[in-house]
């Protein structure tokens, strides 16, 4: 029994010696809920904006348009006088929806001929469209009720009786991109590329680390010393191999039948630009932690709340401006949304230049850093070697 104790008693203190255990086990429990927490913390969708075409300018467009603003589900971002560049708008403002209120819609409810108001929904994110699709749809069938009972009511009609009459107007939905709202178009391409981006960083985190370790760091520095040459040596072979599952990737997409129709150029330049930025993270900290376990571990925490924190299932604007930065310094948070843009919204290139840039800045900052680092180690290497000569 003693001897039982006193390994327990060994075990606790291994555990409480290993610092990035400890944070590990002790901290991300905390720093996952504390994330989680607040990712969801709104619990609903709120004020998600719209984008409203009023061709019309009448009393009775501006009152729909103040019904819209009062809804607690969405917010009118922007009033447009023509549908001329309102997808773009759209973009702009990260709208989902376009309510386009025609000429004559006034005239057309007070002549009983029926007037057309159409709703362009995006559903690229199912749950934000649904969202101000299900508002827009409340406020203007409560506008047709009211519209109705008041008709019915100058005519002597009592109000019980007016309200189960026949709608001034229609209205008719138009989902544009995933038309289906099917969620396997939605959820897969996020999902694989948030799986690419974690085996790359577990991949490299063992880049150095393992050199480190295996005491073959001096003996690769004889090879090639300069830090550059080094860096490029380690990422190539994960560039090369993250081809072949991009591949495969687009092999599942033909197999489920997704609509995978983009610019094929710009997406060749943005997945590079992701593959750099992961890459350089993670010879990063591999060079930072010689421990293989150690650089692994911390790699899990960079990589797993990787999908949550990247607003592609959850408006990054309902998330508190800590998170957004926290997820703002994850390469797959800018490339999920030019992935978004190019393939599901099918947006112009330009939309995509903010992210790019996003990207480029991860990636450059990285690599001077890991340069750095990989310079001064392997002079710090070299003095080690003067030294034992001039010792011998």
């Amino acid at each position: 029994m003693k001897r039982f104790l006193e390994l327990i008693q060994r075990e606790f203190k291994l555990f409480f010696n290993n610092k990035v255990l400890l944070m590990l086990f002790l901290g991300a429990p905390v720093l996952y809920g504390v994330l989680v927490g607040h990712v969801y913390q709104q619990g609903k969708v709120t004020k998600m904006p719209v984008i409203i075409v009023d061709e019309d300018n009448s009393p009775l467009s501006s009152s729909f348009i103040d019904m819209l603003s009062d809804n607690e589900s969405i917010r009118v971002a922007k009033v447009l006088p023509s549908l001329f560049d309102s997808k773009d708008v759209a973009i702009q403002y990260d709208a989902t929806t376009i309510v386009h209120i025609p000429k004559g819609f006034a005239s057309g409810v007070q002549q009983s001929r029926l007037p057309e108001v159409t709703v362009f929904v995006d559903g690229a994110n199912t749950l934000t469209s649904n969202t101000a699709l299900m508002a827009v749809n409340v406020c203007a069938m409560t506008m047709k009720a009211g519209i109705q009972i008041q008709a019915q009511m100058k005519r002597g009609v009592p109000a019980t009786v007016a309200a189960q009459q026949y709608e001034p107007f229609k209205t008719t939905i138009v989902k544009q991109n995933i038309r289906s709202g099917n969620y396997l178009y939605f959820m897969l391409p996020g999902v694989l590329i948030t799986v690419l981006q974690q085996v790359l960083l577990l991949g490299l985190a063992l880049s150095f680390s393992s050199e480190f370790e295996g005491n073959t760091f001096a003996d690769l520095v004889r090879k090639i010393s300069n830090p550059i040459g080094l860096i490029l040596v380690k990422i190539l072979p994960y560039v090369l191999m993250s081809i072949g599952i991009l591949l495969l990737y687009w092999g599942f997409g033909k197999y489920y039948r997704m609509p995978l129709h983009a610019d094929f150029g710009r997406f060749v330049l943005c997945t590079f630009v992701f593959l750099l930025a992961v890459c350089f993270i993670g010879v990063l900290v591999s060079m930072i932690l010689p421990s293989q376990l150690k650089s692994t571990e911390v790699l899990m925490v960079i990589a797993t709340p990787a999908f949550i924190l990247s607003g592609f299932t959850w408006p990054a604007s309902l998330m508190p401006g800590w998170v957004q930065g926290i997820a703002n310094v994850i390469p797959s948070t800018h490339y999920l949304r030019i992935f978004r843009l190019l393939f599901i919204q099918h947006a112009e290139n330009y939309h995509t230049n903010k992210a790019l840039w996003a990207l480029t800045i991860i990636a450059v900052v990285c690599f001077v850093l890991a340069v750095a680092v990989l310079w001064w180690k392997i002079r710090k290497l070299k003095q080690a070697d003067k030294q034992k000569q001039v010792q011998d």
